[in-house]
């Protein structure tokens, strides 16, 4: 059996509302923008913003830390609170980075030097209109949000004349050569992408440092199939995560329960490359925040730790129709049939079975099926977030996440229901 219950038709109704999640996909096109758009949220739930140098100083019952592609927020109903209920996710996900001297090109054609960020797939960002995003630094050394909505770009696949057996043999691309996009017409010229985003931004090129920006796939967020049951868009991984843990967040918070645990979100940067950064999951920030909150508290910050909880969330591999060779017969997780539970003995996965209760008791809770995924015993396993914050903070944790299909596309796939499902059960578990 694979879910909590015996398998009964489709939990997803059409007429689910799903529009919040869309709007949420569509802002985020960068971690920077993806925090900057949960910012907003916490705002306006009534959280507030204070900066790392704050940290000492007494915080906010209800606050929240925004830099760059990093977000933390806390809910604190209680000076004296036993533990802490986390739920971490990450801002980033596989894309076409921009290079420090972008200018290229070949034969007439300008093209833009890019750097491979994380596990892509490659061949998925063939022919897609590609769009800009991200960050910039100024020589005064503030940051500016760059998001230019429109074709700067595009990948172009060699026609098939040109290249006979390439369905038979396969597509083959080279990184270096192959992934680099086209943006126009003429000779490379040393500056021409500064001066060009110079005058997309309105800030002077004399004024622009640095910058970390990235390619994304125009197309917009949608709900998908004949019955509306699916959602399609770019960067599900894992911004589906990241919308869940701010809507659960503020859901238990405006529902007002009373309770003994402080609630946190970690929005990490990074995770996609190894999360050893500042912003990363193995950095110190998080621990930095948690040793802030419990400074007033009666109890020891180990002892808050030991009765502690976290969620690592992040996307499942749903089975697929055309490939079901590649999961475990008895793991394979469907869309809209609720979170999956994500375990491995070879602790690629953070959940143990003591952790794994925690989750199972709020899905109950919330009234909520779910799911397990075990990687098969020939395919190797990824990894999360989880292991990292289990083992920086010593608490015990859980992966779990929505399943989709396509993971690492520029264009991804899950079910409609699963992410509002997903929050549900986030709602309960902050107030348990």
């Amino acid at each position: 059996m694979n879910s909590s219950r015996p398998r009964q038709d489709p939990v997803f109704s059409p007429h689910a509302d799903v529009s919040g999640l869309l709007r949420h996909l569509d802002a985020c096109v960068s971690p920077a923008h993806a925090v900057d758009y949960c910012a907003t949220q916490l705002r306006l739930a009534g959280f507030q913003e204070i900066s790392f140098s704050k940290l000492g100083s007494h915080l906010p019952d209800c606050g929240f830390i925004a830099d760059s592609g990093l977000l933390l927020a806390w809910d604190n109903a209680s000076e004296n609170f036993s533990h802490f209920r986390i739920v971490g996710a990450h801002t980033d996900s596989p894309c076409l980075k921009i290079k420090p001297l972008p200018d290229a090109g070949n034969f007439g054609w300008r093209q833009l030097g890019v750097e491979i960020y994380g596990g892509i797939l490659s061949n998925s960002w063939l022919d897609r209109d590609l769009g800009l995003a991200g960050r910039v630094v100024l020589s005064d050394h503030s940051v500016a949000l760059v998001r230019v909505h429109e074709a700067v770009a595009r990948i172009a696949q060699l026609a098939i004349h040109l290249d006979r057996e390439v369905n038979e043999r396969g597509l083959i691309l080279d990184k270096q050569i192959h992934l680099m996009p086209i943006w126009g017409l003429g000779d490379p010229t040393e500056g021409y992408f500064k001066e060009w985003l110079s005058s997309k931004i309105g800030i002077s090129s004399s004024h622009i440092v640095s910058w970390d920006l990235g390619l994304y796939d125009l197309t917009p967020a949608s709900v998908l199939g004949s019955d509306s049951s699916l959602i399609a868009s770019g960067r599900l991984d894992n911004q589906v995560s990241c919308w869940a843990a701010i809507e659960g967040m503020i859901a238990a918070k405006t529902r007002g329960d009373t309770s003994t645990n402080c609630s946190v979100v970690a929005l990490f940067d990074h995770e996609e490359v190894g999360s050893q950064s500042t912003h990363g999951a193995a950095g110190p920030r998080l621990q930095w925040l948690l040793e802030s909150i419990n400074a007033g508290n009666e109890k020891s910050f180990h002892e808050v730790l030991s009765a502690s909880h976290c969620i690592s969330a992040d996307n499942a591999h749903a089975v697929h129709p055309n490939y079901p060779d590649r999961h475990d017969p008895q793991h394979r997780p469907l869309p809209n049939q609720g979170p999956v539970l994500k375990s491995n003995a070879n602790q690629r996965y953070a959940t143990s079975p003591e952790s794994a209760a925690v989750f199972i008791e709020s899905c109950t809770a919330a009234d909520v099926p779910y799911q397990y995924f075990v990687s098969k015993n020939t395919m190797p396993c990824g990894s999360t977030i989880g292991p990292i914050t289990s083992t920086q903070l010593g608490i015990p944790t859980v992966d779990v996440g929505v399943a989709q299909l396509s993971m690492h596309s520029a264009r991804e796939l899950c079910g409609a229901l699963d992410p509002l499902l997903f929050t549900r059960t986030l709602a309960h578990y902050f107030i348990a």
